[in-house]
C-alpha cells in the first residue's frame, strides 16, 4: 500500500513540485505518516510543512505567470524528480523502506510531469486558454495528494 502512496504523491509532484512536500510534511507533523526516529524526521518537524506550505503557495502562483518555463525543462524536471523522491522516501520511512518509497516517488513524478503537461495541454485546448486547465490542475494536485496522505 505504501508503494502506491509513494508512486501518487511522486505523480503529484510532477503537477506540482511543492504540492506533495507540503502535506506530507503536514501529514509527519500531524502523526499520520510515522516518521519520527527516521532519516525522514524532519519532514514533522515544526516548521518544516509551514516551509512546504509557503513554497506550494507560491509555486501556484508562479505556475499562472506567463514566463513560466516549462515543466519539462531540465531544472524543473529535475526538480520535481527530488520532490517525487522526497515524498517517496518520507512514505517509504514511515512504511519502514526508505528506498523502494524513494525510487517510487521518483518514478512517480516523471510520469506526472509527462502526463500532466500533455493532459493540461489538451485542457487548455478544449478550454481555449490555459489559466482553467492550471487551475483544475492545482485542485487535483491538492487534493489527490490530502487523499492520499490521509489514506496511508
Amino acid at each position: 500500500m505504501f508503494i502506491v502512496v509513494a508512486l501518487v504523491l511522486g505523480i503529484i509532484s510532477g503537477l506540482r513540485a511543492m504540492t506533495s512536500p507540503a502535506v506530507a510534511s503536514w501529514g509527519g507533523r500531524l502523526g499520520l505518516l510515522a516518521v519520527s526516529g527516521t532519516p525522514m524526521a524532519f519532514m514533522g518537524f515544526k516548521y518544516t510543512p509551514i516551509l512546504f506550505t509557503l513554497l506550494a503557495i507560491g509555486e501556484l502562483i508562479n505556475d499562472k505567470l506567463p514566463k513560466t518555463a516549462s515543466r519539462k525543462e531540465p531544472p524543473q524536471f529535475i526538480a520535481r524528480i527530488l520532490s517525487g523522491g522526497l515524498v517517496g522516501a518520507t512514505v517509504g520511512a514511515a512504511a519502514g523502506s526508505l528506498t523502494a518509497g524513494l525510487l517510487a516517488g521518483a518514478l512517480g513524478a516523471v510520469v506526472g510531469t509527462l502526463g500532466g503537461a500533455s493532459i493540461r495541454g489538451r485542457l487548455a485546448q478544449a478550454f481555449g486558454k490555459d489559466l482553467p486547465a492550471a487551475l483544475l490542475e492545482d485542485v487535483a494536485a491538492i487534493v489527490i495528494s490530502i487523499a492520499a496522505v490521509s489514506k496511508f
